[in-house]
């Protein structure tokens, strides 16, 4: 049976460190394993260390966060604010017109509160609990094209924005 004080460790597993710069008759002597010269064959030289050339913590800019360039900004407006509209059609020039939105802004419709009458709603996006609540009603929604084309806005800024 195997008793604790007959345990230790397999052949080889345990080897003492490599001890250097003992003299020049052993293996490890004169420079070490150093190379010659050089900062890095001085002593207490730090491991970031470039020999002058600037730090890469100093090269990198300290940026908190980062800005999307492609980010879409939607004005949001609520069913409660439609029905209270009065109109049968809603558009932008209608939101617009009634002071409930600035200009050159893209509107999505949100599915706060209610609405009780059957409206047709024209904006760039629509929730889907807003689109639900709009048809139960008995309206529809149509998705205005957004102003840019594509999936995405052009990039906002240059080269040099959020570096």
């Amino acid at each position: 049976m195997l008793k604790p004080h007959d345990l230790k460790p397999d052949p080889g597993a345990k080897r003492s460190r490599k001890r250097v710069g003992r003299g020049i008759a052993g293996k490890g002597g004169k420079t070490a394993g150093r190379g010659t010269k050089g900062t890095k064959a001085r002593s207490k030289v730090p491991i970031w260390y470039e020999g002058g050339q600037q730090p890469l913590q100093r090269r990198l800019p300290k940026l908190k966060g980062f800005t999307n360039p492609f980010r879409v900004e939607y004005h949001a407006v609520n069913l409660d604010v439609l029905d209270q509209t009065g109109a049968d059609e809603i558009t932008p020039e209608v939101l617009r017109d009634q002071g409930l939105i600035p200009k050159k802004c893209l509107i999505k419709v949100l599915g706060r509160g209610e609405i009780t009458r059957a409206v047709t709603v024209k904006a760039h996006a629509v929730s889907k609990s807003a689109e639900a609540a709009i048809t139960e009603a008995g309206g529809t929604v149509e998705l205005l094209p957004l102003p840019f084309g594509g999936p995405r806005p052009p990039a906002k800024g240059n080269q040099h924005t959020n570096r």
